[in-house]
């Protein structure tokens, strides 16, 4: 020790002192935490700790869930390929042929498919209302015969004529021209009108049957040609026919416009009568709450009785209750 200066005398007591405060105080050389802040060893281990619990499920209850199993996922995804399959063959219809669904190309197709009558819950599907004639059941057979009360026909005398010099020289004739350019003459049997035009047309009204319109025309045609005009008497027409009858019990004439508002029409205010247009045969009926009826349009007799047995079964329908 004596050969030992002081300066390596001095940096041995250094040294030494060093390393009994490094062995007493190992945390002066540990990693720093943020913000200078120190933390316990055992932060480590609890971390790990946590990590470990979070990770494990076994104590969480997971009864809400649905108990689908492999199996099951395997039976439904079978059951779809058959159900998919069954459509593809057409055995087994498909949404949109269920009724449940149409749209207005299946309502204009009359091959779109339909829902089966017997399926509960399905609607059928809407179709356009048509204008149908009521049909007559053998049954309400009526048993009244509607009676001609007008008949309107025309014929060509084929000549012109005179019609001032008809007027001064025939008997039961007028001649207003400011008023109708026609001359009206009446004969007493068979009772009706003619009115008489320079052209040589004649239209005759007021018979009660095709024979007597017809017997009328032909003693017109006779009066003209004794006046001194060379009338024929041709292209004989019936034009029209009006008959009329009565149901003998009052009708409800709103609920019967409400029902048939395609074929009638009802103004209370302007007209008593309903008007009701049929479309086969073309005859147009005038109903009164009455009971009475009149029948138009007709060009045969035929027409009027038809036209009365289609509608009388609608009247009863809506018979008021005495």
């Amino acid at each position: 020790m004596e050969g030992v200066s002081p300066l390596e005398r001095y940096l041995e007591s250094c040294s030494g002192q060093f390393k009994d405060d490094f062995s007493t105080s190992p945390h002066l050389f540990t990693p720093m935490s943020p913000y200078d802040l120190e933390l316990p060893i055992q932060a480590s281990s609890q971390l790990s700790e946590s990590k470990e619990l979070h990770t494990d499920f076994s104590s969480v209850d997971l009864s809400f869930l649905p108990d689908v199993t492999q199996d099951n996922k395997e039976q439904s995804l079978s059951e779809d390929g058959q159900e998919t399959q069954k459509e593809l063959d057409g055995s087994l219809p498909s949404k949109e042929d269920s009724g449940v669904f149409m749209d207005e190309s299946s309502l204009s197709h009359p091959g779109a498919a339909e829902p089966s009558p017997e399926a509960p819950g399905v609607c059928p599907p809407l179709t356009p209302m048509t204008p149908i004639t009521p049909a007559t059941s053998a049954s309400e057979s009526s048993g009244i015969v509607p009676q001609l009360q007008n008949i309107v026909s025309t014929v060509n005398l084929a000549c012109k004529l005179d019609l001032k010099n008809i007027a001064l020289h025939a008997r039961n004739a007028e001649y207003n021209p400011k008023r109708f350019a026609a001359v009206i003459m009446r004969i007493r049997e068979p009772r009706t009108t003619a009115l008489i035009f320079s052209s040589g047309k004649m239209v005759c009204t007021g018979a009660k049957s095709e024979e007597q319109s017809r017997l009328a025309a032909r003693k017109y045609a006779r009066v003209v040609q004794k006046l001194g005009f060379p009338a024929k008497f041709l292209d004989f027409k019936i034009q029209n026919m009006v008959g009329s009858c009565d149901v003998r019990f009052p009708i409800r004439l709103e609920s019967l416009v409400l029902t048939h508002q395609q074929f009638s029409s009802y103004e209370p205010e302007l007209f008593p009568g309903l008007v009701y247009r049929m479309v086969k045969p073309r005859i147009v009926l005038l109903i009164f709450v009455s009971g009475k009826v009149v029948l138009t349009g007709a060009k045969d007799r035929s027409e009027i009785y038809e036209a009365f047995e289609n509608i009388y079964p609608i009247l009863r329908g809506f018979k008021k209750p005495s």
